[in-house]
């Protein structure tokens, strides 16, 4: 037997089955099993994870059949002859919704999925907006559409924030994507049959008021559906390529990195990352060496220190680039340096430099971009590049007294105002150093610091305005950063600059959702003058000189 598994997301409640399976413990089986892929955990490291022995007496790779892991991200992939298209939910974890096209018939899978906007009342058919007239537009035309249905409005305040949605909200997005059937599902575990059947009935009213055609029924264990292809169905077209899979040939573990880096912090820090990983390392820490390594092996990504020694690294790339019997043309040479320069960087591609990892930088940070060479897709994590005026910012930061000191009531009414005001989880008041971001103030989160890497806020400091993040999922700035794909699962994100008086901006005040949004301008506006209010508090401090 021979079958594919897709997974929306590795939460217990949609992935406890997956240990009493039993056409995984059949020798000779073979199963291929889909998810969303993040950072610095794989699909298949979450299985395993729950049949540790603590929670299961067999082991993963105890099981039978010959299992393939598949890690996704948002895109399109081809399964025999169905064609797939991923698309990420609302969700607290990283969730993906299925659409499934095969001889003329599409059937939707949207589990765990939060309306990004506030349901209007029942029956005020408000039309969808935004990113929720995204999420309609991934179920347009389909055939049948299963939803997640587990709340109702009148209970959806209270729920805010679970990553669910309601039944009213499931109809007017299915509604007005023109499906044909709704399978209700998802069903709260307080709601037993009757009280189903009254959510089905209330739907099925929704539907006759807006004199649509949706057929909706709750989804129930064991029911079988059969879809026919309708008249008006339009051919899946395959993508030329399958942009959702990280294909497994290539694996990390049968990959090699040579590092040629003389410097022990930066030589240390990077052997770690890709090692991590499963990667093997190669060092060597002068030029000389590095043409007959590569000349000896095949390497899948070089990590070269700029001037390694005393070296001319532009002419050595230009040198390696020039043989190609040495080096495979598709070898991702990164430059490993201390600051950027435009004009040094631009000798530096034409030499054949693929890219450049800029020191400092965190392991973290290190490994994901590691991974991305190596795998050669996108990574879509960017470390927000040096301000013009970093060495007077971080003078004015430091001889401000601010950094490590204990929480005080003047800037935390701030981020409680800002929590209350914008409805978000979290609201911080973030000051940008040199290697890390630590918080002044901080609401909804334990974190008192994160990597400078990581930190949003490192991007609103290059300018004056405020900067909005609607969804870090599908931006390349952020959807590969831990921040997002990890604990505190940031969605959205909005900041504001803050200054010491000389206009440079030292941190941000700044708020956080677990759900896609889009601040209009009267609330950027507003995000702005709470920012004003927190500068004076700032520049209160006796050591911080106004102009």
């Amino acid at each position: 037997l021979r079958g594919h598994l897709l997974i929306g997301h590795t939460h217990w409640d949609h992935i406890q089955g997956f240990p009493f399976f039993a056409p995984v413990f059949i020798p000779g089986n073979e199963w291929h099993i889909y998810g969303p892929r993040g950072v610095g955990s794989s699909l298949r490291e979450a299985l395993a994870g729950q049949m540790q022995s603590s929670y299961f007496p067999v082991k993963l790779n105890e099981l039978g059949a010959t299992l393939h892991y598949h890690d996704l991200v948002e895109g399109t992939l081809e399964i025999g002859d169905i064609h797939v298209t991923t698309q990420y939910l609302n969700h607290p974890a990283l969730t993906l919704g299925y659409r499934l096209q095969a001889d003329g018939v599409t059937v939707v899978y949207a589990t765990d999925h939060e309306p990004h906007s506030k349901p209007g009342a029942a029956g005020s058919h408000i039309p969808l907006i935004g990113q929720d007239e995204r999420h309609a537009r991934f179920l347009a035309d389909a055939d049948l559409v299963i939803h997640d249905a587990q709340y109702t409005t009148r209970e959806f305040s209270a729920k805010r924030g679970w990553g669910h949605s309601t039944a009213e909200y499931a109809v007017e997005a299915a509604v007005s994507a023109g499906a044909r059937r709704l399978a209700l599902f998802h069903h709260d575990p307080t709601r037993d049959d009757d009280a189903v059947d009254r959510l089905v009935a209330g739907a099925r009213d929704l539907v006759a008021q807006v004199g649509g055609t949706l057929e909706v029924f709750a989804a129930a264990e064991g029911q079988a559906l059969e879809l026919s292809r309708h008249a008006t169905a339009k051919p899946s077209i395959a993508s030329p390529e399958e942009t959702a899979r990280v294909d497994p040939a290539l694996t990390p573990s049968a990959q090699s990195v040579l590092e040629a880096v003389a410097d022990s912090p930066m030589g240390r820090l990077l052997g770690r990352a890709v090692a991590d990983d499963g990667l093997r390392l190669v060092r060597v820490q002068d030029a000389a060496t590095i043409s007959s390594k590569v000349r000896s092996e095949r390497f899948s990504l070089m990590l070269l220190q700029h001037e390694l020694n005393g070296s001319d690294t532009a002419q050595l790339c230009r040198s390696l680039r020039s043989d190609s019997a040495a080096v495979d043309r598709d070898l991702p040479i990164v430059l490993v340096k201390i600051g950027e320069n435009s004009a040094e960087q631009h000798v530096e591609a034409e030499a054949g430099v693929t890219d450049w990892l800029i020191w400092p930088f965190s392991e973290e940070y290190a490994r994901a971009r590691i991974r991305a060479w190596v795998l050669r897709e996108a990574c879509r994590w960017k470390n927000a590049p040096l301000p013009a005026d970093e060495d007077r910012r971080l003078r004015a930061l430091h001889e401000s007294g601010l950094l490590d000191t204990e929480p005080e009531e003047r800037f935390d009414r701030f981020t409680r105002i800002a929590a209350a005001l914008f409805d978000v989880p979290i609201a911080l008041v973030s000051l940008v150093d040199k290697d890390r971001q630590w918080f002044k103030s901080r609401q909804g989160t334990d974190m008192a610091q994160t990597d400078r890497d990581k930190a949003f806020c490192a991007h609103v400091i290059l300018g004056n305005d405020v900067m909005q993040v609607p969804d870090a999922l599908v931006d390349d700035r952020f959807a590969d950063n831990p921040l997002v794909t990890s604990e505190p699962r940031v969605r959205f994100y909005a900041g504001a600059p803050l200054s010491l008086g000389d206009g440079s901006p030292v941190g941000t005040l700044c708020v956080i959702d677990h759900r896609a949004r889009n601040f209009d301008e009267g609330q950027l506006r507003l995000l702005s003058d709470l920012s004003k209010l927190v500068e004076r508090e700032l520049q209160k401090n006796p050591s911080v000189a106004m102009p």
